[in-house]
């Protein structure tokens, strides 16, 4: 169906959340009608940060939000169903819209598989009523579905439409760019020239896959990487178990900005366990450019002052690779948690694959890796 349809039979007039590449053609529109707008439309740092901006707006409107989320994001907003927006609680109604990565039948990358699996459970457990829009569902039937989840909502509880790959359509443009010149493929290749055989966490989507296509390129063996393939978010605090439990080891971990962002508060705690052997590094493009190129809030983030706040020894920003070289060299050199500040420009080349080995695999290469420093 067309996505500005679903946005007239649904109704309402603000939405926040995190996109998802399923849900693109909902998110073009959004930043097509209203761009990124306090009164109408935010990017959230993850999806149960969405619930709250979502419910501080039913209190001061008292109308209905729409949080759109990958499914993958439903883990962050059990907390505040249950304990914040349920009826037994504060009874605020929302309106979830849901991309339904991994769905049965359909092939996917596996750390959606087990999510894709429980998607429309989880929800229903949490006391959600949902409604499956797929490619062959009919502007009648969301229209019908909506007057009933209306009743619904009116009783302070939540209702969600989980969408199919490709249900959803929007033909408009929206340019997602920044000014920054620096590519962050070639940024992936200079780290790795530089950690040699030092293990690296690479974080969700884009930058896991560009690290592996390089070692491909290279011929290089993947057991000193472990790949985040999902977990938005987490990888910065993977690495930092790595690193405290590994101290005669430089631990690099490489991380995005939408995911940085994500999960904040992990900065907190590294910066106060302050493992001198972890190299911190953020691939800023201020973007979710995984799953479409939406901006996140990077832009007004200032991470040098954050991370030098949360106690990490050193902390720079660097914007082209003659100085990306020099930091990374110190940085492998230096005895003291370090942070590297990478500013890059949105968008990947057409061709890029994913990787080939499986999930399971990486990890037991990567813990022989550390633990035996052999290669199997």
């Amino acid at each position: 169906m067309r996505v500005e349809k679903l946005f007239n039979i649904i109704g309402s007039d603000f939405y926040t959340g995190v996109p998802d590449s399923l849900l693109k053609p909902l998110c073009d529109y959004l930043m097509y009608r209203y761009g990124i707008d306090k009164n109408h439309h935010i990017v959230a740092a993850n999806e149960g940060n969405s619930v709250g901006i979502a419910a501080g707006y039913h209190l001061a409107t008292s109308k209905i939000p729409v949080v759109y989320m990958q499914n993958s994001g439903e883990g962050n907003v059990i907390n505040p169903l249950a304990s914040l927006v349920n009826d037994k609680v504060y009874a605020i109604p929302i309106i979830f819209i849901i991309g339904w990565r991994g769905e049965p039948g359909v092939h996917d990358e596996p750390q959606h598989v087990y999510q894709g699996i429980v998607t429309e459970k989880l929800m229903n457990d949490m006391d959600v009523s949902t409604f499956v829009i797929g490619k062959d569902t009919s502007d009648e039937e969301v229209t019908k579905k909506m007057e009933s989840f209306r009743k619904i909502l009116a009783n302070g509880k939540q209702v969600a439409f989980i969408i199919k790959k490709g249900a959803v359509e929007f033909d408009g443009e929206v340019d997602y760019s920044n000014h920054h010149s620096l590519n962050r493929e070639e940024a992936i290749q200079r780290i790795l020239s530089v950690t040699d055989e030092d293990p690296v966490i690479s974080t969700t989507g884009k930058i896991s896959r560009e690290l592996f296509e390089i070692r491909e390129k290279k011929g290089e063996a993947h057991d000193r990487d472990f790949l985040t393939v999902g977990s938005m978010g987490h990888c910065s605090s993977i690495a930092l178990g790595v690193a405290l439990n590994r101290p005669e080891r430089k631990i690099w971990c490489i991380d995005g900005d939408g995911a940085a962002i994500m999960h904040m508060g992990a900065m907190t705690v590294i910066g106060a366990n302050h493992p001198s052997n972890l190299v911190h590094i953020v691939i800023n493009n201020e973007a979710h450019d995984t799953v479409g190129g939406m901006p996140t809030v990077a832009s007004s983030v200032d991470f040098i002052e954050l991370a030098k706040a949360c106690g990490y020894t050193y902390a720079v920003s660097v914007e082209n690779l003659e100085k990306l070289e020099r930091e990374l060299l110190g940085a492998k050199d230096r005895d003291g948690l370090s942070f590297i500040e990478i500013k890059c420009r949105t968008g990947a080349r057409a061709d890029l694959g994913r990787p080939t080995t499986t999930a399971i695999e990486n990890k037991r290469c990567f813990m022989n890796f550390l633990q035996v420093g052999k290669r199997i």
